[in-house]
């Protein structure tokens, strides 16, 4: 799909909701979406409920990233991080936003068959070592030591 104000690639699919089912839908270019963002920002709108209406300077809507500055406003409207440290400036907005996508915080699914056996038992290792904790603190003793028996097997290398 080509850009609406140029004849370069869209990269970004803006949908705008106006209210009553109506809509207003622009598929822009990179350097164009910067523009149109900016003139988006420059017309006036009422104020957000997070911003105070009697002139007050306005609240920051979550964290900032202490190394490049990003908010995390910023990021959900770009939809990109400035740095690495983003990952974890933002964790814990990230978290639930990660859950909603996936269903899950960390991979369930399948692992390439080329995996070093290596590599996977260190992936076995740490799931186990995660459960040998949970279930001491749960008092389940005779599973922490079925547990505890099978990371020594590991870590021996018997598989």
């Amino acid at each position: 799909m080509k850009c609406q104000r140029c004849s370069k690639q869209a990269t970004t699919h803006i949908t705008e909701v106006l209210g009553d089912g109506r809509y207003e839908e622009a598929h822009l270019c990179e350097d164009c979406r910067k523009k149109y963002l900016i003139e988006v920002s420059g017309k006036p709108k009422a104020a957000p409920a997070s911003e105070p209406a009697n002139g007050a300077e306005p609240l920051v809507a979550g964290p900032v990233c202490p190394n490049c500055g990003l908010s995390y406003t910023e990021f959900r409207n770009q939809g990109r991080f400035g740095c690495a440290h983003d990952y974890d400036a933002f964790k814990a907005e990230l978290l639930p936003l990660l859950e909603g996508i996936h269903g899950e915080l960390r991979h369930v699914g399948k692992v390439p068959r080329r995996l070093p056996q290596l590599q996977s038992a260190e992936v076995e290792l740490t799931a186990l070592r995660r459960d040998l904790a949970r279930l001491v603190t749960e008092e389940k003793y005779e599973e922490a030591a079925r547990v505890r028996d099978r990371i020594r097997q590991l870590e021996q290398g018997e598989g």
